[in-house]
């Protein structure tokens, strides 16, 4: 059995998808959730799921080796970033090299980089009047949403379509392709 950690800042919406996705499973299962906010409603969902999550400060995960200890301990085969805001620092990514993935709500290169999370990248989507936008899943390295890509979908942007319009339609393929894509990985 395959294992998941996933990192995730705010609602966890896909944090839960991908529980639910897993719970069932004869291939993988999501043990841990770890958040940088002890306010996150990640936590809410986890302790609703039974789930183990635990929440960090910025010393722990990056100033020190805390919660790289952690994920020793835990041994995931994949770690997943759903909505995790905070740059992953490169000793945990050595440590677990090609097993940490980002969702991004665009299709990078658009859109990528620092600050282009969430709602800014879907502002910035329709102020510049694009004709589409997408989700890309791709791989963690040293720089922002720089990472090699594993996956990316697409939908049409209309141009009456609303910034709350785009988050909805980037919300359902997220919500389809995530755990698809993370359950083909695991497999191969």
């Amino acid at each position: 059995m395959k294992r998941i950690v996933i990192f995730a800042s705010g609602s966890g919406s896909n944090a839960e998808n991908l529980i639910k996705f897993f719970h069932n499973s004869d291939n993988a299962s999501v043990i841990q959730v770890l958040t940088n906010n002890p306010h996150a409603k990640v936590l809410d969902r986890c302790k609703r799921l039974k789930i183990s999550a635990l929440s960090f400060n910025r010393t722990a995960f990056s100033r020190s080796e805390d919660i790289l200890n952690i994920l020793k301990v835990t041994q995931p085969d994949l770690i997943v970033l759903a909505g995790f805001l905070w740059k992953f620092p490169e000793f945990i990514l050595n440590a677990f090299e090609n097993k940490v993935i980002n969702i991004h709500p665009a299709l990078l290169p658009k859109y990528g980089g620092k600050g282009m999370y969430g709602i800014h990248v879907h502002e910035a989507v329709v102020a510049n009047k694009e004709t589409e936008t997408g989700i890309t899943i791709h791989y963690v390295n040293e720089n922002y949403d720089e990472g090699a890509v594993i996956f990316q979908a697409k939908c049409n942007v209309s141009p009456t379509d609303s910034v709350k319009d785009v988050a909805a339609k980037i919300h359902e393929l997220e919500m389809e392709h995530f755990p698809l894509v993370i359950d083909k990985l695991l497999s191969e």
